[in-house]
């Protein structure tokens, strides 16, 4: 796939729909903010070389174009899941592989796994990655048998962009945890929940990009700050941290980890274990968090992270001195070099 400046490859963006309207947003639908740092992300690409970029953020154009007007390489940046259904975010990677279409990062079958938290953590538990313990209880088990040990977390057991998860999602009794849950199963109706186990230390988050045949690299990890958190509030990623408007959770920070040799390697080879065995591609990021025990366990793996310049991931690449150019072109060439590779191996 060679990206002369004479000869550019072209390379199509696919985004969320902002045409749509999108659950995991806090007012429903794409905020002034969510489209500046879009604006952000097209000029970021713009000054990339070897590169003619077209972005597409309606999705009931995508079917024709890659049917039609196939590119040379879809940028999948689609987070949100065809027309920002979250359980349908495979259906977008789905569509490129069923037109034979290259694209960047993972593809429906990781999306699959990594969006089950429970398999994620029955994974992990067989390779020997430390994990919270936790219950899963399905939409329909009643709630006078829930029980857990406590404190515990209540969340989601599928899903993201920590939809579902409030400020009152730290139980302490079985009390709690069905009053919890009559909240959630109101919210997300049908949805499996888990009583996951509260981890009250440092929580971290770590980015690979690349892939396991050509090399991993690991931007320095992040930890989340809740020092300036008023007391009384559990010390979690609610949803409201993350899209909500004035809140006491805007108060929440990202910054650079502080972590021992012996910690960092682990943190490393343990997401660099779960990468490959999850079939992540390209990039993909790793959220790990501490346990009284002072043991840091994992969380989540989000295959297909927030590409945003505000976003974890280009968090991360500061850390390691790139420019959000250059993490995008990180992007673009892991995904260069698994596709050439695999031409070349055919």
């Amino acid at each position: 796939m060679p990206a002369e400046p004479s000869n550019p490859l072209r390379v199509l963006v696919v985004t969320g729909d902002h045409s749509e309207p999108d659950p995991t947003k806090w007012d429903g639908g794409y905020s002034s903010d969510d489209l500046d740092l879009h604006k952000q992300m097209c000029a970021a690409l713009e000054s990339l070389d070897g590169y003619r970029f077209e972005v597409l953020s309606e999705h009931r154009r995508l079917l024709d174009r890659l049917q039609n007007e196939p590119p040379d390489l879809v940028l999948n940046f689609c987070d949100t899941g065809f027309r920002n259904v979250p359980s349908q975010e495979l259906h977008v990677a789905a569509l490129y592989e069923m037109f034979g279409v290259p694209y960047t990062g993972a593809a429906p079958a990781s999306m699959v796994l990594c969006y089950d938290k429970a398999i994620v953590r029955l994974i992990a538990e067989a390779h020997g990655v430390p994990t919270p313990r936790e219950v899963y209880v399905p939409a329909d088990q009643p709630l006078s048998e829930v029980s857990a040990t406590y404190p515990c977390l209540v969340k989601p057991a599928q899903g993201d962009g920590s939809v579902g998860i409030n400020r009152t999602a730290v139980v302490g009794s079985d009390e709690e945890a069905r009053a919890q849950l009559e909240w959630f199963r109101r919210e997300l109706p049908g949805r499996a929940a888990l009583l996951q186990e509260y981890l009250p230390g440092p929580e971290y988050g770590l980015a690979l990009i690349g892939n396991p045949d050509g090399g991993l690299e690991a931007f320095p990890p992040l930890r989340v700050d809740f020092g300036e958190l008023p007391e009384g509030l559990p010390h979690i990623l609610a949803f409201e941290t993350k899209t909500g408007p004035e809140t006491p959770y805007g108060s929440v920070r990202i910054v650079e980890a502080d972590l021992s040799d012996e910690d960092l390697v682990n943190m490393r080879a343990r997401a660099s274990l779960m990468f490959e065995r999850l079939q992540c591609r390209d990039y993909a990021r790793f959220d790990f968090r501490t346990g009284a025990d002072g043991e840091i366990k994992l969380i989540e793996v989000n295959p297909n992270p927030a590409w945003s310049s505000a976003g974890k991931l280009a968090l991360m690449a500061g850390f390691a001195q790139k420019t959000y150019s250059q993490m995008l072109e990180m992007i673009l060439e892991s995904a260069r070099r698994r596709l050439n590779a695999r031409s070349e191996g055919d």
